[in-house]
C-alpha cells in the first residue's frame, strides 16, 4: 500500500497494529546529555526520534506574532507567556484587523508540495498555530479577561469568536485546495483536573466554531487531528461529534481508563505519553509498565493507537532510554 493508503486505513481504525511513536527531545535536553543521546537516532524501525540540535528562541526573547500578541520567552528554546493583548478592552475591537489566511504560508509552495506528492502517493498534511479558538481568545483579550467574557456573556465576545473562526476557515480552505488529506490543529482546552470553563460554556462559545471548521474538511475528504493539552474529559464526545478524526490527550491527566471509555474505537489516539510525573520522576521499571499499560488498554490488532512523547529539562537520561525502549518493545505487542 501507498503511505496515503495505509492513513486512510488507520482513519478507519482498520489499519496495522503496531504501535508507532515520535518522540521529541527538546534543545536544552540535548544541550545537557549531547552525545550520550546519539544512539537513539537510529535505533528502533517503530520508534521516530527527533533530537532538537539547534537552539531555537533565546532566553528572554520577545516577539509579536501575527494577530498582533506580544509574547516573551523565559526559556532557552521552549515555549512563552502571552503579556500583550491587542484587545485587553472591548474598545480596542472596532480597530482591530485579523491577519489575513492568504499570508498564513506559501500557498502557491504549499500546491506544488501537494500535487507532487498526490502522484508519490504519499500523505500531504497541512496545519494551524498553536491557538486556534479557545487559546487565541485568551491570547487575545487575555487570560483573566476571557473567563470572565464568558462568565459575564458580553455580547462582543461573539463578534471576536467571529472574527478568529474566519480566519482558521480560510487557512483550513486554502489547505484544502492545496490537496491535503490532513489538517492539524492545536488548542489546549484543559487545566490539570478541570476545563477552565464550564462544558456548558465550552458548547456555546466554542464548540460552534470547531464543529463548523471540522464538518467542513470532513464533508471535503479532509482528515482532522486535534491536540489539546489537558483535563479534556467531559467534552470528548463533543469533540468526535465536531468531526476530529486524530485526538492526540495527554494520558495521566485524563487517565487511561477514560480515555478508553470515552474514544477507544471511536476515533484515531495519538496519546501524548506523561512528561510530568512517570517519565520524570519515576522508575526505568515504572516507565515500562506505564507504556505497556498504554497499549493494551487503548491499542487493539486493528491499530487505532500511537504514541508522542515530548521528552523535557529535568528527565533523567536512564529514564529516556527506558521511554523508547518500553515503545520499541511494545511496539508489536498486538502483532502475531
Amino acid at each position: 500500500m501507498t503511505e496515503k493508503e495505509l492513513f486512510l486505513k488507520r482513519m478507519e481504525l482498520d489499519g496495522e497494529p503496531e504501535v508507532r511513536s515520535h518522540v521529541s527531545i527538546t534543545y536544552p535536553v540535548f544541550k545537557e546529555f549531547g552525545a550520550k543521546l546519539d544512539w537513539l537516532r537510529d535505533f528502533s524501525p517503530h520508534v521516530q526520534v527527533g533530537i532538537g540540535r539547534e537552539p531555537g528562541r533565546q532566553a528572554n526573547s520577545e516577539e509579536t506574532d501575527r494577530w498582533g500578541c506580544h509574547w516573551v520567552y523565559p526559556l532557552e528554546s521552549l515555549d512563552g507567556l502571552c503579556v500583550g493583548h491587542p484587545v485587553a478592552s472591548w474598545e480596542d475591537l472596532p480597530n482591530y484587523q485579523p491577519p489575513d489566511p492568504e499570508e498564513y504560508t506559501d500557498w502557491a509552495q504549499a500546491r506544488e508540495n501537494g500535487a507532487r506528492a498526490k502522484a508519490e502517493g504519499r500523505l500531504f498534511g497541512g496545519g494551524t498555530d498553536h491557538g486556534f479558538i479557545f487559546l487565541r481568545l485568551t491570547y487575545l483579550r487575555g487570560f483573566d479577561s476571557a473567563m470572565m467574557d464568558m462568565a459575564e456573556g458580553r455580547p462582543e465576545l461573539e463578534e471576536l469568536i467571529g472574527a478568529v473562526e474566519k480566519y482558521w476557515l480560510g487557512v483550513a480552505e486554502r489547505w484544502i485546495e492545496t490537496g491535503a488529506d490532513q489538517i492539524g490543529f492545536g488548542d489546549d482546552l484543559g487545566l490539570q483536573h478541570a476545563l477552565p470553563i464550564s462544558p456548558a460554556a465550552w458548547r456555546k462559545y466554542i464548540k460552534p466554531s470547531y464543529k463548523r471548521i471540522f464538518s467542513y474538511c470532513r464533508e471535503r475528504g479532509v482528515h482532522v487531528a486535534l491536540h489539546t493539552d489537558g483535563y479534556v474529559l467531559d467534552i470528548i464526545p463533543d469533540l468526535i461529534e465536531c468531526g476530529m478524526s486524530v485526538f492526540n490527550p495527554q494520558d495521566l491527566v485524563n487517565g487511561l481508563d477514560n480515555l478508553e471509555r470515552l474514544a477507544k474505537g471511536k476515533v484515531f489516539l495519538n496519546l501524548d505519553i506523561d512528561r510530568q510525573d512517570v517519565t520524570v520522576f519515576g522508575t526505568p521499571d515504572q516507565i515500562d509498565a506505564h507504556v505497556r499499560s498504554c497499549v493494551e488498554k487503548l491499542g487493539s490488532p486493528k491499530g487505532g493507537l500511537s504514541f508522542i512523547w515530548g521528552v523535557y529539562p529535568g528527565t533523567p537520561l536512564e529514564n529516556i532510554e527506558a521511554g523508547v525502549r518500553a515503545m520499541d518493545k511494545y511496539a508489536t505487542h498486538w502483532c502475531g
